[in-house]
């Protein structure tokens, strides 16, 4: 099965839904000028349907118009596979093909509707894609998408007919009149002809029709709940980390409870993903048994086909790009480099660090010392006040994170999961219990299997002194062995290769171009801050990748990566529970960590 459903992913007719959807756009922008524009005809061609009442071909005009703006706004679904927007299409063109006869005799454009309805039928089984999840933020789109569209549609519609005075109406006049149309009124422009009047009146009054029901029809139709990881498939993904959570430092953040998970046959294996912008994407490697990756990766390809979504995969190791380039044929790109380091080889001794060193005495004189402990060293009240001094530094209005973050903080269920915090102390009151307002920082680190831990969170108070992460992390290094700790994975480095050797001697003029270019991005991203931070430690670099299926797919991946991490925002805030997130979960990283 899994061998049947990959010859069927690589044998699909990529290029059958792509030119049906440009030819359907194409139709239907044809049939909106032919009814917008009087002039628009062929009068060489003669048929008896000239003679028909005016009544009937002015429904015929408006019912061309509600076709035409159908078509292109079905002509990108289509493009997708979407089953639906195949079956609306089905009915649309001959629909269109008829009033193209009715209304303008245009046989042409009547013949390309009837050939693409062929086609789309004969290759129906191209057209096989589930719709995507429905969320209530569609029918507000829909409102404010389509009814702009109508108003300018409106205001085409009323200039380009004549009027019954010579002086043309101002554009308060004409608006007014649109928007008195879309509702089912008579405004106050006057025609030279009541059919004309009828015309403009049938057309306004159409355009607001379509715009009220596919807003009513969106917002009703039952909201199918956003992807979440269900208790069921937490239980299962937290078996293989305790089992093979040792393979990848970003294993943990598959537990993010906003991501879906899929399974291989066996359930040995399995990939963590969220669906962005029509993007199913995943990160870091597959959990689980090696042997058992192709079984979820089939899973996760057979997912992504059946709702026609573009697969893709952020973050993963060289050992993950080579085996999801093997069995699906998807390209890699390097991403960056992650650091890790040894914590057994760590030492602040010597020229190298020189500056972490200077840096770490001079904030320790300044009054400043950390504690280093796990999640269930602390009490409730003590979680509450971390959490929710976490929230106040995030700095931004939304958390950020999606490949590289938990999204939460002091779950009991997290109790394995390390904090560093930073306080500020007299000498004197160093070694008592540290309260009340003197955290000034944190880390969170999650579980790396049994002997490694990764970066998740790093917030401070922006009031207290410079230098506060790098004894954060120094302290979190140096307690690590204790801990049992022999490896800590730090920040993610985007396209550290090119800004390591871009700055070289002797590097050629493209890669010379390729850095300058990353370090203007870094105005606006951590990218070559980061970069050089972590290199204070002295980390090994592991490579990262990002999978993708073509090239031109990745301007369309890089948006989703983009608002995944929350870069990007485009979703409606909720108050209430804005609210309950920050008590609970205020944990998604602000800064470098989130910086893919």
């Amino acid at each position: 099965m899994v061998r049947r459903v990959k010859e069927r992913y690589k044998d699909e007719r990529q290029w059958v839904p792509s030119v049906a959807g440009h030819v359907c756009r194409l139709i239907g922008v044809l049939d909106l000028v032919s009814a917008l524009f009087p002039g628009f005809r062929h009068s060489r061609v003669h048929s008896w349907l000239g003679d028909l009442p005016g009544g009937a071909t002015t429904l015929a005009a408006v019912g061309q118009l509600t076709s035409g703006l159908l078509l292109v706004l079905l002509a990108h679904a289509l493009r997708r596979r979407k089953r639906r927007a195949w079956r609306a299409v089905v009915v649309l063109l001959p629909v269109s093909a008829a009033l193209h006869l009715l209304h303008r005799h245009q046989l042409v454009t009547a013949v390309i509707a009837l050939v693409l309805l062929g086609a789309i039928v004969v290759h129906r089984r191209e057209f096989y894609a589930k719709a995507d999840p429905r969320t209530r933020l569609r029918a507000l789109v829909s409102l404010l998408g389509l009814g702009g569209v109508s108003v300018l549609l409106g205001l085409l519609i009323v200039s380009v007919h004549p009027a019954s005075e010579r002086r043309p109406y101002a554009f308060p006049q004409r608006l007014e009149h649109v928007l008195y149309g879309l509702f089912g009124f008579e405004g106050p422009v006057r025609y030279t002809s009541a059919r004309i009047a009828d015309l403009v009146g049938y057309s306004l009054g159409a355009l607001g029709l379509l715009t009220a029901l596919t807003t009513a029809w969106l917002a009703l139709r039952p909201e199918t709940p956003k992807p979440e990881l269900t208790a069921e498939d937490e239980s299962r993904v937290r078996a293989l980390l305790d089992r093979y959570g040792a393979r990848d430092s970003l294993g943990y953040f598959a537990l993010r409870h906003d991501k879906s998970v899929v399974f291989s046959p066996s359930g040995k294996a399995a990939i963590a993903y969220r669906v962005v912008s029509g993007v199913m994407l995943a990160s870091g490697d597959p959990l689980g048994d090696v042997e058992a990756w192709p079984g979820a990766i089939h899973a996760f390809m057979a997912e992504a086909r059946e709702h026609a979504w573009v697969p893709a995969v952020v973050g993963c190791s060289e050992t993950g790009g080579e085996i999801w380039a093997r069995e699906t044929g998807l390209d890699a790109l390097e991403l960056g480099d992650e650091a890790v380091v040894d914590t057994a080889d760590f030492t602040l001794s010597g020229r190298a660090m020189r500056n972490v060193r200077q840096m770490v005495k001079r904030i320790e004189r300044a009054g400043y010392v950390c504690r280093v402990r796990r999640i269930t060293e602390l009490d409730a009240t003590e979680r509450q006040r971390i959490g929710e001094a976490a929230a106040r530094w995030r700095g931004t209005t939304v958390e950020r994170g999606f490949s590289t973050a938990l999204g939460r903080f002091g779950d009991p269920a997290d109790g394995e999961c390390v904090v560093v915090t930073a306080h500020r102390a007299s000498d004197e009151a160093a070694g008592q219990d540290l309260s009340g307002d003197d955290l000034k920082a944190l880390l969170h680190f999650v579980p790396w299997g049994p002997e490694g831990i990764s970066l998740d969170l790093m917030r401070r108070d922006r009031s207290a002194d410079p230098g506060l992460n790098e004894l954060l992390i120094v302290a979190a290094l140096q307690a690590a062995q204790q801990m049992g700790v022999r490896r800590v994975s730090l920040n993610f480095a985007v396209f550290r290769s090119a800004l390591a050797r871009g700055e070289r001697l002797g590097a050629g003029p493209v890669l010379r171009v390729w850095r300058g270019l990353l370090v203007f991005a870094s105005r606006w991203f951590q990218i070559e801050s980061l970069y050089k931070f972590n290199a204070k430690f002295q980390p090994s670099w592991e490579p990262r990748f990002l999978v993708y299926p073509r090239a031109r797919d990745l301007p369309r991946i890089g948006f989703a990566i983009m608002r995944a991490e929350a870069f990007i925002t485009l979703e409606l805030p909720r108050p209430g529970r804005a609210r309950r997130r920050t008590a609970l979960t205020p944990a998604l990283t602000e800064d470098a960590r989130s910086a893919v």
